[in-house]
């Protein structure tokens, strides 16, 4: 049985019920349902806990696809923690103060990459900082520039929104696609789109926040060059 993605619907549910629908091996913990994001797209997994009938907590330390079926995730508790027996009903708590934060940091490398229009050959998320790789033929990148440029963008208050389109419509608008090195996520037949008011579109798989107003103040924190034309760009939360 596939994993309902709940944070896919509602990026801000903190907390949910669920059944446990499997125990793997390595105490790996697989729910008919989550509000976890699993490890992907430069996105880390999601940490937080599930609460048990009893009021005991199992800490979950992240969240991952299962390897042999990507259709279902795995919660992975930290060390030491109880398992829970295959149908028992828990609540998967987000560590929501985290997740808020990667959420801010994700919207704000898609506003990156409309500041640095340059093709992107990999990227990472944070807690409270992230960066982008972009292949640039010259430097000469100033990071107050690039900061006014995406504060500037930030300050625009733009909605986020989601709609979703064919993998077909996709081949057709191979545009959308600004990553190199990370394709977006395919498999069942359609690919989600994320909106920032009329900034930027692009495929994307990863939680954002509402409106770019939640991102708040950003510094450009460091500009490295990591090969002849390969030039790593990291923000913060300021």
């Amino acid at each position: 049985m596939p994993t309902e993605l709940l944070f896919r619907q509602d990026a801000y549910l903190k907390e949910t019920a669920a059944t446990v629908a499997a125990v793997n091996e390595r105490g790996g913990i697989v729910l008919d349902r989550t509000v976890f994001y699993a490890t992907g797209g430069g996105q880390p997994g999601d940490a937080g806990s599930l609460r048990r009938a009893d009021g005991s907590e199992i800490a979950i330390g992240t969240t991952i696809y299962d390897p042999e079926d990507r259709s279902r995730v795995i919660h992975v508790p930290l060390e030491g923690q109880a398992s829970p027996e295959p149908g028992e009903t828990v609540t998967a708590v987000l560590d929501w103060e985290k997740r808020l934060k990667r959420m801010r940091v994700h919207t704000a490398l898609h506003l990156l990459s409309v500041v640095l229009p340059y093709p992107v050959t990999g990227g990472s998320v944070g807690d409270a900082d992230g960066r982008l790789d972009f292949d640039i033929p010259e430097g000469g990148l100033d990071k107050d520039e690039v900061a006014e440029k995406l504060n500037a963008l930030v300050a625009r208050h733009a909605d986020v929104t989601e709609r979703w389109i064919t993998d077909a419509e996709l081949d057709a608008n191979p545009g959308l696609i600004k990553t190199m090195s990370v394709q977006p996520p395919r498999g069942s037949g359609r690919v989600r789109l994320v909106a920032i008011g009329d900034i930027d579109l692009q495929p994307c798989g990863g939680t954002h926040v509402r409106n770019t107003a939640e991102i708040g103040p950003l510094a450009v924190t460091a500009i490295e060059k990591k090969g002849k034309q390969n030039r790593r760009v990291r923000i913060a939360l300021a």
